[in-house]
């Protein structure tokens, strides 16, 4: 078996800014496993026609490695996966990276005090510490719905779009309203003949600022220093005043319901169909979308908003819950994600409780009780296991990225206080895992995110196991140093 300090899992922003922070730190024994051929995680796996982020660009990327070269407020998909590409040649990254590598399983051996990464293929790989960046929007839903074998047409995920299937003239069903459905709906739209939309649950939709920088501006971002910085931080804070509304400011709030009302009733003049788009919860509860191009789209002649659920799909169309059956010749599942399976498929066997041998597996243990850790990184009975994105650490209001390299500062903490102190092994304290989920669950009661809707954020319980419940300059203060004491 091979012998490594670190295994990274994923080469998306948070593997490939891990990877980065650990080998300034002094990490020279490190490796980073993919199982795609090219790096960008989401972002290079997310192609469908409209993709873009929600979070403006100069916010969406590494604040050590800025990107002179946005063109729009709003940056699509390829220039998100052009600059992770271009950072990850200029840390000259991809050395240590292993393409088409699928971890499937991994297990922690107490005598060797390391983890036996088990990867399909290929001899196993023994590693001191693991950090998995596998990232929560890479497992696509799909609903299982009576009769989705018999349809004749083609069906796929947004996640897995199919550029093979040609869309113009064709009849067109998109299942779901959220983030992923609101870009791709007003692309695909010119192109058929007819596109119906099936909506359960209306959303929020607010203005989207996303004119093309001019060539002045782009000169002035690539040339004049610290202005990119600036507007980064111009944007962060904007970002943190809206979370306002979501952890729980009611005049925040009340301003935020304003916009996204008036945006709904200057874009859409009938008031049936205005009815049928206006949520009746407050905004943030399900993620808020930003649009300005989705209302205009529902009124195209050959487009049809469908306020029913799908009751089962039949070999020629998809049937409503009303019983009426909208033929199709395509089904585009703008379902998201399992976010709430943190690990799934990966089994991950941590360290057997004292007088046991049997040791538990990470996955089952978060489907049987909630998915309780320190901050989102590290979890009890898993020695050096660290995670990123990991439960409760999702944003509703700002970027993620933003999280990552707070998660990232902290593990390089870790890791260097262990050499300090001349040990190997850190354990978190099981009492401190307990106290920092009730702390989160305590918190998460008084933000937009426990009003009373139902979202994808709660797991099968109920309980919201995936955001952070609080600002994200409070998640900095609590990752910008390592406490030992939190740890056996």
């Amino acid at each position: 078996m091979k012998y490594i300090d670190v295994a990274i899992v994923g080469a998306g922003f948070g593997g490939l800014g891990a990877a980065i922070r650990l080998r300034d730190s002094g990490v020279d024994s490190l490796v980073i496993l993919e199982r795609g051929a090219e790096v960008g995680g989401t972002w290079r796996d997310n192609v469908y026609p409209g993709c873009a982020c929600d979070v403006p660009s100069h916010m969406y990327s590494f604040s050590f490695a800025p990107n002179k070269r946005w063109s729009r407020p709003y940056s699509q998909q390829a220039e998100i996966q052009d600059y992770i590409l271009r950072v990850t040649d200029q840390y000259a990254l991809r050395p240590m990276i292993r393409f088409g590598v699928d971890v499937q399983s991994m297990r922690w051996l107490p005598e060797q005090e390391r983890w036996q990464i088990d990867l399909p293929g290929q001899e196993s790989l023994l590693a001191r510490y693991v950090i998995l960046a596998t990232g929560p929007l890479n497992k696509p839903l799909t609903p299982d719905i009576p009769g989705v074998a018999d349809f004749a047409g083609v069906a796929f995920h947004s996640n897995q779009w199919r550029h093979d299937v040609d869309l113009k003239g064709q009849r067109i069903a998109v299942v779901g309203t959220g983030a992923s459905a609101v870009q791709i709906v007003p692309e695909i739209a010119p192109l058929a003949a007819h596109v119906d939309v099936f909506q359960r649950t209306p959303a929020w939709v607010v203005p989207r600022w996303d004119q093309p920088y001019g060539a002045a501006r782009r000169w002035l971002y690539g040339h004049v220093p610290g202005l990119q910085r600036l507007s980064r931080w111009r944007v962060y804070w904007f970002n943190e005043l809206v979370g306002m509304a979501f952890m729980g400011s009611k005049r925040l709030q009340a301003m935020l319901t304003r916009l996204a009302t008036h945006h709904l009733h200057s874009q859409v003049a009938d008031p049936t169909l205005r009815a049928a788009l206006s949520p009746n919860f407050n905004p943030g509860c399900k993620r808020l979308l930003i649009s300005n191009t989705w209302f205009p789209t529902l009124q195209r002649p050959n487009v049809k908003l469908v306020t029913q659920a799908v009751a089962r799909i039949a070999p020629e169309g998809v049937v409503g819950a009303d019983g009426v059956l909208y033929p199709c010749d395509v089904i585009v599942w703008g379902t998201g994600f399992k976010a709430t399976e943190f690990v799934a498929p990966m089994q991950i066997y941590g360290e057997p409780p004292a007088g046991t041998s049997a040791a538990p597996e990470l996955g089952a243990l978060w489907r049987s009780q909630p998915a309780a850790t320190r901050l989102g990184i590290t979890v009890a009975g898993f020695p050096n296991l660290f995670m990123l994105v990991g439960p409760n650490t999702g944003l509703g209001h700002n970027s993620i990225v933003f999280m990552i390299e707070c998660q990232v500062n902290y593990i390089v903490r870790a890791l260097q206080s262990l050499r300090t102190r001349g040990q190997k092994v850190l354990r978190l304290r099981p009492d401190v895992q307990r106290d920092d989920y009730a702390l989160m669950q305590q918190k998460m009661k008084g933000t937009v995110w426990s009003s009373g809707c139902k979202s994808w954020y709660q797991n099968a319980d109920g309980h919201i196991d995936t955001l952070w419940p609080g600002y994200t300059w409070e998640y900095w203060l609590k990752t910008r140093s390592f406490q030992v004491a939190d740890y056996l």
